[in-house]
């Protein structure tokens, strides 16, 4: 993700055990960044990186259709922190 979005929020977060999956580098554990955008064409995006890191990863399952950016951002934090290879959620979920 690289333009702002619309809609736009980001937290820090420890994953649980068997991390989160990327689509580009695979799991990724640890504290980790989430940042999740809703663009103008409705869809939710998930990026997620290492703390402090310069690089941004998809989060396996992003983008996906519209729903309630801001639900979809806490499930997905929820979703991390449990870990079990943690991907994208989906909206209704």
């Amino acid at each position: 993700m690289t333009a702002p979005e619309p809609w736009s929020r980001q937290d820090d977060v420890l994953a649980g055990p068997g991390g989160a999956v990327t689509d580009e580098v695979g799991v990724i554990t640890g504290p980790l960044t989430l940042r999740t955008g809703a663009g103008a064409d409705g869809e939710v995006r998930f990026a997620i990186q290492y703390q402090e890191a310069d690089e941004w990863y998809t989060l396996t399952g992003s983008p996906v259709a519209a729903g309630d950016p801001a639900a979809l951002h806490v499930a997905a934090l929820a979703a991390i922190r449990a870990g079990h290879g943690a991907e994208a959620p989906r909206p209704g979920a």
